[in-house]
């Protein structure tokens, strides 16, 4: 695959995932997402975005949002939208499991159900779906490693995508499975049982390349192997060495992410490049730069990543 002819965009989360104070790794970590505040400021991340260099960024209509609002927001910002994200919790982990047909199943599918409208809306034909991060879950405390499998856990959890699914095929949005550290599909085991249990006409793959990295996965050979599938990327670079000690460590999630696991295109030693070559022939789905935690100004981050796209295009 020419590496030029791919759709780049980049989420806003250098912008989102910040700690309290910069200056100590201690401080709390905020998601910037769920402060209402940030509604006021979220145009203006848009415009650096864009001033950046890019043309798209990944959509993300907060809770504090209409689907109008949000319209106006980004049609103002001059941006295309790239394909947004839903999380399919596991039942078993609130309360207990819950049997096809009931009254309790069916509303635990409202949340997708807002986000394959949220798709419909803004055009969009794919979203990346995932299992749900907890952040009180063994898995945030030990991630990367499989902890706790259960195959009991990922067969009930397989069953509630394999729903989920349908609830947004039905609404003419193909979810792509995506790897997420920290959740029930982090391995290669995982990802892999929940792709060869569900038909790929209904769903695609689109892996994120850091976390199958940090996972100790080739993201290379994950695209080779799944070239018939994948749909769209999130790509990343990280601090393979720090990858690699967080899973001998037993690092938590969080304290990885402040010791600098994350890094800008480019900073890190994953070859990102060399992953983008694997993609197939004509391959037109969308990879959406993600720096889970900037290691600069969010602003100079932006740019540093735009130039890196340029770079790897030329």
């Amino acid at each position: 695959m020419a590496v030029k002819d791919l759709k780049f965009a980049l989420n806003a989360i250098q912008w989102i995932n910040v700690k309290e104070d910069p200056a100590d790794l201690d401080s709390a970590s905020l998601w910037r997402f769920a402060d209402p505040a940030f509604v006021s400021e979220y145009p203006e991340v848009l415009r650096a975005i864009r001033e950046a260099g890019f043309d798209a960024t990944m959509m993300e209509v907060l809770d504090t949002q209409t689907l109008q609002n949000y319209a106006s927001m980004v049609a103002e910002s001059g941006l295309a939208l790239a394909p947004g994200y839903v999380q399919v919790p596991l039942a078993s982990d609130h309360g207990g499991r819950l049997e096809r047909g009931t009254f309790e199943r069916i509303h635990w599918f409202d949340g997708v159900r807002r986000k394959a409208e949220e798709s419909a809306y803004f055009g969009l034909s794919t979203i990346f779906l995932a299992a749900e991060v907890d952040q009180d879950a063994i898995r945030w405390q030990q991630p990367a490693v499989g902890a706790d499998f259960s195959q009991d856990r990922l067969d009930e959890l397989t069953d509630l995508i394999d729903e989920a699914v349908d609830v947004l095929n039905a609404e003419g949005v193909k979810p792509g499975l995506h790897n997420h550290v920290g959740t029930w599909i982090e391995t290669q085991h995982e990802y892999e049982h929940v792709l060869n249990s569900i038909d790929a006409s209904r769903l695609g793959a689109s892996f994120d390349i850091g976390h199958l990295e940090w996972a100790g996965i080739s993201a290379r050979e994950a695209l080779t192997t799944w070239a018939d599938r994948v749909q769209d990327l999130h790509l990343k670079d990280l601090d393979l060495d720090l990858a690699r000690r967080s899973r001998e460590e037993r690092l938590t999630y969080e304290r990885a992410t402040d010791l600098g696991l994350y890094l800008e295109p480019g900073l890190g030693q994953i070859d990102l490049r060399g992953t983008l070559d694997a993609l197939p022939d004509g391959w037109d789905g969308w990879v959406i730069i993600e720096v889970d935690r900037a290691s600069m100004d969010p602003v100079e981050s932006a740019l540093h990543t735009a130039r890196w796209v340029a770079e790897i295009r030329a």
